[in-house]
């Protein structure tokens, strides 16, 4: 476990990722090149259903700023440039996407052994501002995470979090959509040599009264192999396999299933991508 609470992003982070990370039903490949000099691009596809989406990313790192250049199929311009450490513990992050005008964005980001704060504004007339917050320690924490609209005078995002972690588990408890969604996660090492470990997740919504749970686990084949499996109340019954072929390069293939459904096809995505 690392120093600090970390950021109010990393409540439950390690279960989103078991359950949720690399599962998909597209196909998509990624190209990575890079240059000694610090440029990296990046190209990708991915083809959902009859649709083709394609983007284009340029990274440049210079001393500790990182610009990222991206292009995507409509012709959207993103850039975002980071500048690492201009402060003990802060990090700056600067956002805007072409044509829209609108899309401007500063964030400051600063990590405490007893705190981590994150805070945003749009660059616009009336903004949206957001500010989330963690204290406590590596071990147990509590944050928050808000959203003002300017314009109307309204909290568009009242969101809680504690989470408790230990050497082989984490558990976390969250509540959201300011108080109408109650999520908790729990995620648990079983054999790190084998990078074995389950999860699982429970969202309960107050206006609707029903419940979504979901259970996962992962298991490393070889040191190079990772299989994954979850399945959700809904009866929604998915897998993968990742293989690392080469160093820094993988392939992961994934399946779902609806097993109230038998008589409908599975759904399979297909995903490569390159870092020569």
């Amino acid at each position: 476990m690392g120093k600090g609470p970390g950021l109010y992003t990393e409540i439950g982070k390690k279960a989103r990722d078991l359950l949720y990370k690399d599962y998909q039903t597209d196909h998509k490949f990624t190209l990575t090149t890079s240059s000694p000099t610090g440029v990296a691009i990046t190209s990708a596809g991915t083809k959902k259903g009859e649709l083709f989406l394609a983007d284009v990313n340029t990274q440049l790192k210079n001393k500790n700023v990182t610009t990222d250049i991206k292009v995507d199929t409509y012709s959207n311009l993103y850039t975002t440039i980071t500048v690492d450490q201009p402060a003990p513990g802060l990090k700056a992050i600067f956002s805007f996407r072409v044509p829209d005008q609108r899309s401007g964005k500063v964030e400051l980001q600063y990590l405490h052994e007893y705190a981590g704060i994150s805070s945003s504004i749009g660059l616009t007339a009336n903004p949206i501002v957001n500010l989330s917050g963690v204290i406590g320690t590596n071990v147990l924490a509590l944050g928050t995470d808000l959203s003002f609209d300017t314009k109307t005078g309204n909290f568009t995002k009242c969101n809680a979090g504690l989470s408790f972690s230990n050497v082989d588990l984490i558990a976390s408890l969250t509540l959201n959509e300011k108080g109408d969604s109650l999520n908790a996660s729990y995620y648990h090492i079983v054999n790190p040599m084998t990078n074995t470990a389950v999860g699982a997740e429970v969202t309960h919504s107050f206006s609707t009264n029903e419940n979504t749970i979901t259970i996962g686990t992962q298991h490393a084949l070889d040191p190079l192999t990772m299989v994954k499996a979850r399945v959700n109340n809904a009866g929604k019954a998915s897998a993968l396999i990742q293989h690392e072929w080469r160093p820094r390069s993988l392939i992961t293939i994934s399946g779902e299933v609806d097993t109230k459904s038998i008589d409908k096809s599975a759904k399979v995505g297909l995903a490569l991508a390159l870092k020569p």
